[in-house]
């Protein structure tokens, strides 16, 4: 697992300024900062439930109030918390639910990233979300942050479809089919083209 900026991102940013003209005064504007890899499967994938369905602030104030409850996110200090104590955070019962089923799953040994290092993007998908909370979103938020994988374009993520809307369509959204249509001008790059669509509404990156 690399942590830090990503090897391909310097590649995938000049041909992404080449291929869309919108894309390459986003990566001119965001120079000095990328993508960062982070060690921590379990914290990667935690930190996707936190933020599912919430807006990016929300999801960093639960996040923090979750990390000052329990002094790190790691799958015994989950575990050691009841329901209520990780509600009191701001974590609905679903996802203090969730946060504890994946911290059991984390300290069984059944999450264990390098056994997926040679597996394509669907399926790992397939393999994350059999676990109980982890939808699609969830799965793609890993691949990206924590597998570094380079051609991701998570369609349902409520930040990439406002992004496409305001850099291409006055502010309309498209429906998936014709974002995807788009988004073949970003092959094979989506994990990065979606990085800097972010920045267009959150200049802060925030990482999963």
């Amino acid at each position: 697992m690399v942590v830090g900026k990503p090897a391909y991102w310097d590649e995938a940013c000049a041909a992404l300024s080449t291929a869309d003209p919108v894309l390459a005064r986003l990566i001119a504007t965001y120079p000095q900062i990328s993508l960062e890899g982070r060690g921590d499967p379990f914290q990667t994938l935690a930190r996707s439930i936190v933020g599912q369905q919430i807006s990016v602030k929300a999801a960093d104030s639960v996040w923090r109030k979750t990390i000052a409850l329990l002094g790190a996110m790691e799958s015994p200090l989950v575990l050691a918390r009841s329901l209520d104590e990780l509600r009191s955070c701001g974590l609905s019962l679903r996802k203090a639910e969730y946060l504890q089923d994946l911290a059991r799953h984390h300290a069984a040994g059944r999450l264990n990233p390098a056994d997926w290092a040679d597996w394509d993007d669907e399926a790992v998908i397939k393999e994350l979300t059999s676990i109980r909370g982890i939808g699609r979103w969830t799965a793609e938020m890993f691949l990206m942050f924590h597998l570094l994988r380079p051609n991701i374009l998570p369609l349902d993520d409520i930040g990439l479809i406002n992004a496409i809307a305001l850099n291409y369509h006055e502010g309309e959204r498209l429906g998936k089919a014709e974002c995807r249509k788009l988004a073949e001008r970003w092959q094979p790059w989506c994990t990065v083209a979606t990085w800097y669509f972010w920045r267009s509404l959150e200049p802060v990156p925030v990482s999963y």
